[in-house]
C-alpha cells in the first residue's frame, strides 16, 4: 500500500475539517408557537371582515324578480374581451374604488364604497335602488376581485397570493408560499399594511401563541410580509463566497499531487 508523503496527509485533513465546519447545521429553534401547551384555548380574534378601500375592485351583482330590469346593473361584471389585434391583456371587470372612495354605479351614479363593508355596501345599493323605484326588493351581492397578500423574503415560493375566499390568516399565506425556509427569522416576521395615507409596519413572533390571539392574525388585502433572512443565513453565504475560492485551490492542489503520483 503506497504511504502518502506527510504534507498530502496533512492536505487531505485540512479538506476535510473545513467540509465539517460547513455542514454543521444551525440549532437556533424553528417551531411555530414553541410555548403552546397541550390542550390549551386561546380565545382568538373574531374575523374581521374586510372594509373597502381606495383603488378596490368590486364585483356587485343585483337580482330581482324583474330579470329584464337588473340587466342593466350587472352590465359591468361581464367579463371584457381584449382586442385580437392586439396583446392587451384581459381587463378586470367591476367596479373600481375612485380616489374620491367612490364607485359609478348604473342609474345610480356615485356612490360611497371606502370604509364600508361589503354589508354596508350591499345595503345601501339595495335602499337606494327601492328610494328611487328602481326596482322592488332587490338583492345586491358584493365581493371583492383584488384581494390579494404579498409574501417576501426567506420562504420557498415568494410572490403574491390571491385570495378568492376574501379571508386569510397569516399562516395560511405562508402555507401558500411554501412555508419559511430554515434560514428566515420566525421571532420578526414583518407586515406592511396601508392605513389610510399611511403604511403601518408591525412585527410579529411566529414562535409565540400570542399571535393566534392577535389582531393582524387574519391579513388584509394588499398586505405584505417579509420574512428577513437570520444571522446564519449571512454566515453562510459570507462563509461559502470565502471558503469556495479555497476549495477549487485545493482541488487544483489534489490534481497537480496526483498527477505527479501517477507519473
Amino acid at each position: 500500500m503506497y504511504n502518502f508523503p506527510a504534507n498530502t496527509k496533512y492536505f487531505f485533513w485540512s479538506i476535510f475539517l473545513i467540509s465539517s465546519l460547513t455542514s454543521c447545521s444551525n440549532t437556533r429553534k424553528v417551531a411555530y408557537f414553541a410555548d403552546l401547551k397541550d390542550s390549551t384555548l386561546i380565545a382568538s380574534q373574531e374575523s374581521l371582515e374586510p372594509v373597502i378601500q381606495k383603488k378596490d375592485i368590486l364585483s356587485i351583482s343585483v337580482s330581482s324578480l324583474s330579470t329584464e330590469a337588473t340587466v342593466i346593473f350587472n352590465t359591468p361584471n361581464i367579463p371584457v374581451t381584449p382586442n385580437a389585434a392586439t396583446n392587451n391583456m384581459p381587463q378586470t371587470a367591476g367596479y373600481l374604488v375612485s380616489q374620491d372612495g367612490n364607485i359609478k354605479f348604473p342609474v345610480l351614479g356615485d356612490i360611497p364604497a371606502a370604509g364600508l363593508t361589503q354589508k354596508q355596501l350591499e345595503n345601501n345599493i339595495a335602499q337606494m335602488l327601492v328610494d328611487k323605484k328602481l326596482l322592488f326588493d332587490p338583492i345586491v351581492t358584493a365581493r371583492f376581485l383584488n384581494f390579494r397578500v404579498t409574501v417576501l423574503g426567506e420562504v420557498n415560493h415568494p410572490g403574491v397570493v390571491n385570495v378568492p375566499s376574501e379571508q386569510i390568516s397569516i399562516l395560511e399565506a405562508i402555507g401558500q408560499a411554501g412555508d419559511l425556509t430554515i434560514y428566515g427569522l420566525r421571532d420578526n416576521v414583518i407586515l406592511i399594511r396601508q392605513e389610510g395615507p399611511d403604511k403601518l409596519v408591525k412585527r410579529l413572533d411566529l414562535t409565540s401563541s400570542q399571535l393566534l390571539k392577535s389582531p393582524y392574525f387574519f391579513l388584509k388585502s394588499n398586505d405584505v410580509l417579509y420574512i428577513e433572512p437570520g444571522k446564519a443565513k449571512i454566515a453562510v453565504t459570507d462563509q461559502t463566497r470565502q471558503i469556495l475560492p479555497i476549495i477549487f485551490s485545493g482541488m487544483s492542489v489534489i490534481v497537480i499531487i496526483l498527477t505527479s503520483l501517477l507519473k
